[in-house]
């Protein structure tokens, strides 16, 4: 390492953030990042611990601890340090298809499990990977190289989230010839209309994905395979399948006035603002409104936070999140030890937008709702909560979240929105492919692998394993990409 004691001499440092009350007046990214000379102080904090954790992308209690593409963190930390922008790109990107999207939109696991973090601040991963693969855009190096040599094989990949968008890259390197198929008029599957646009601003997905055609890879919109696109008709035209149509049944929940007018997943709401913002400017009011309304989030992961903050910018009159489990603790437990994810307090852009605009955090714990209340028109007014409580089920051991009788409240909404995650695949894809499903409506493969009962047809991503994270996403493309490769070619060099 080029600076032996900088996690000593240097403390953490990330870019400054638009502040909440300024930000919520557009959909633009907040972060703006250090200077070059700040973000090489910030990769020599990297100690060179000797185990590196923070690449490691094991799995600890059921939670990922460190970097699920291990991601070479402590080489391009140094790099950075020693400002060698150039080569830290080139080992960037040895792991990692897609470092612009990751670098924002990742949880960052790998600090999390950073060496500096089990007694101090951890190394700002997140933050130099976004630097490098910045710089790398200007600096002309992330400009398309398509392969010199083709090999003659077609590959359809289906959807074009980040694990097709991660098999297809790999396999157009290899020189194989591939084709994206995606239902929705735009490419980028989650990233485009699961993400909102201020944590995500398209463009970045654009940007990339005009690269990857000038590589060679071909896009075809409006591309319902399974239904208005036959997949005798994929099967006949192409040597291998990739299914990565990632995990978009929604969970719903079971409350009487469930039938209630303005009752929407989340899902369809964030889609809804991203066409609008796309296609008529955030001035214009989206088909799913939270314009002067009283907004209530059902669930309290990553997409109700990025609903709470896409209905703020909308003009809600205000917002409440609903969480079924208890609050977390603002520091690691005894049972929670490092290098396990932390299961601590966190609190997202969104419910600091909602603190700093109506005074309070909008998350409301250990609660559910019981019922939804209507008006004569059927359109949702409101809600009746009740209290959770923990409680060990004797039968499993398994603590479940029982509802306390007498603690129902109401409260007033007009919007409602689930987004209390997914439960699996559709199933028509897999069904026109003569695919089959496994218990938990994932595409069933092989042990331990991307391949279906069809030797042709491979699946990867949400679609394989559940909903996840991107860079898991990313991950299984990636390891798709390898076993499709494998069964063409006989080897496969792709890493």
């Amino acid at each position: 390492m080029g600076k032996i004691t900088g996690f000593m001499d240097y403390d953490r440092e990330t870019g400054r953030e638009i502040p909440p009350l300024e930000r919520i007046k557009n959909y633009r990214e907040f972060h703006i990042p250090l200077s070059e000379a700040a973000q090489r102080r910030q990769g020599a904090r990297c100690m060179d611990c000797g185990v590196p954790f923070c690449q490691s992308g094991t799995i600890m209690k059921g939670m990922v601890s460190g970097c699920p593409l291990n991601n070479l963190i402590p080489e391009w930390n140094d790099l950075i340090y020693m400002g060698n922008w150039d080569q830290a790109y080139n080992r960037l990107k040895r792991t990692n298809s897609f470092p612009e999207f990751t670098s924002r939109v990742c949880p960052a696991p790998c600090e999390a499990a950073c060496t500096c973090g089990l007694y101090g601040e951890p190394v700002s991963v997140k933050e130099n990977e976004r630097a490098i693969i910045e710089r790398a855009y200007e600096r002309g190096l992330a400009q398309a190289k398509p392969p010199a040599i083709r090999t003659g094989k077609k590959v359809a990949v289906i959807g074009s989230g980040p694990a097709g968008l991660a098999a297809a890259d790999q396999l157009n390197k290899r020189g194989h010839w591939v084709t994206i198929f995606e239902r929705s008029d735009r490419f980028g599957g989650l990233l485009m209309y699961g993400i909102p646009n201020m944590k995500l601003e398209k463009w970045v997905i654009e940007r990339k994905i005009k690269i990857m055609e000038e590589e060679g890879v071909t896009f075809v919109g409006g591309a319902n395979v399974g239904a208005e696109v036959k997949a005798a008709r994929i099967l006949k035209d192409f040597d291998r399948v990739i299914l990565a149509c990632g995990a978009s049944n929604p969970r719903d929940i079971q409350a009487e006035g469930r039938d209630a007018k303005g009752i929407y997943f989340a899902v369809d709401y964030l889609k809804a603002a991203t066409k609008n913002l796309l296609e008529a400017g955030s001035q214009a009011e989206s088909s799913i409104s939270a314009k002067g309304k009283h907004v209530l989030v059902i669930g309290g992961g990553d997409t109700g936070n990025d609903c709470v903050g896409t209905a703020i910018r909308q003009g809600c009159a205000s917002v409440a999140q609903l969480e079924m489990m208890p609050k977390p603790p603002v520091s690691r437990t005894e049972d929670n030890t490092w290098p396990e994810w932390p299961r601590i307090l966190k609190t997202d852009y969104g419910q600091q937008e909602a603190a700093a605009l109506f005074g309070q955090d909008p998350r409301v714990y250990q609660t559910t709702v019981r019922s939804f209340l209507k008006d004569k028109g059927g359109n949702v007014t409101g809600a009746v909560l009740v209290s959770l409580k923990p409680q060990k089920d004797p039968a499993s051991g398994r603590t479940l979240m029982v509802p306390q009788e007498g603690s129902e409240r109401e409260i007033q909404a007009d919007l409602v929105l689930i987004a209390a995650g997914f439960l699996g695949a559709q199933s028509y894809v897999a069904e026109a492919f003569g695919i089959e499903l496994d218990g938990r409506t994932n595409v069933a493969t092989e042990k331990g692998g991307y391949r279906t009962k069809d030797e042709r047809i491979f699946a990867a991503g949400d679609m394989r394993r559940g909903q996840s994270l991107v860079v898991w996403a990313i991950r299984e493309g990636r390891e798709a990409a390898k076993a499709v490769d494998e069964s063409l070619m006989g080897y496969t060099n792709l890493v």
